[in-house]
């Protein structure tokens, strides 16, 4: 029997759960409707597509990501404040795997504008004024933190050093002290070398 009262948010919001349950690729319109016991034709009056549901997700994701770490990062700077940021990426991983993985998705440029994902950057980007970085290597510096979080997570998820010591937050803490580090003692560009000026053909 059909239930009242079905939203779009609602909608995401199952199959942000399914997605922690099962995974994010499992999430389509029908597995939403099996939640709700709802005929499939009765939801696309709520959402167009499986892609669309998964597009909501992700948009959910990155907006309860940046919400904890505005949480997160009230009052830090510095170290203190990379920590935080990190811990926030990796927390809510392994709470909400399959939302986690939404947030990777790609996003088409105009919803990507209109996303949270611009509050990432821009949280990412307060974290490093705390640091003595150039202008122009605040861009590096931000694609290197969201390569470095994105990468141990991905791995400790997928189980890549489950069966190695030390424990992996061990490891984790001595990440984040390395990057601390990095960031302040950013080095500097290696000046391009000339390139040779060829000589005249020889014939």
């Amino acid at each position: 029997m059909a239930r009242a009262g079905l939203t779009a948010e609602r909608l995401t919001r199952a199959g942000a759960e399914i997605a922690d349950e099962v995974g994010f690729e499992q999430v389509t319109v029908s597995a939403v409707a099996r939640r709700f016991d709802v005929q499939v034709a009765s939801l696309y009056s709520h959402v167009r597509s499986s892609h669309d549901l998964k597009t909501r997700i992700a948009l959910l994701a990155l907006e309860e990501l940046a919400d904890r770490a505005v949480d997160a990062l009230a009052g830090r700077a510095g170290k203190d404040a990379l920590r935080a940021l990190a811990d926030v990426y990796r927390d809510y991983a392994r709470e909400h795997p399959g939302r986690y993985a939404a947030a990777q998705l790609r996003l088409d440029p105009p919803t990507a504008a209109a996303s949270a994902g611009v509050r990432h950057a821009r949280m990412t980007l307060a974290v490093l004024r705390g640091y003595d970085l150039a202008e122009t290597d605040r861009t590096h510096a931000v694609r290197l933190l969201g390569s470095v979080f994105h990468g141990y997570v991905t791995l400790e998820m997928g189980g890549g050093f489950s069966h190695s010591a030390p424990d992996t937050q061990e490891t984790w803490t001595r990440i984040i002290d390395a990057l601390d580090a990095l960031l302040r003692n950013w080095p500097e560009p290696e000046p391009e070398k000339p390139r040779p000026v060829p000589g005249p053909a020889s014939g």
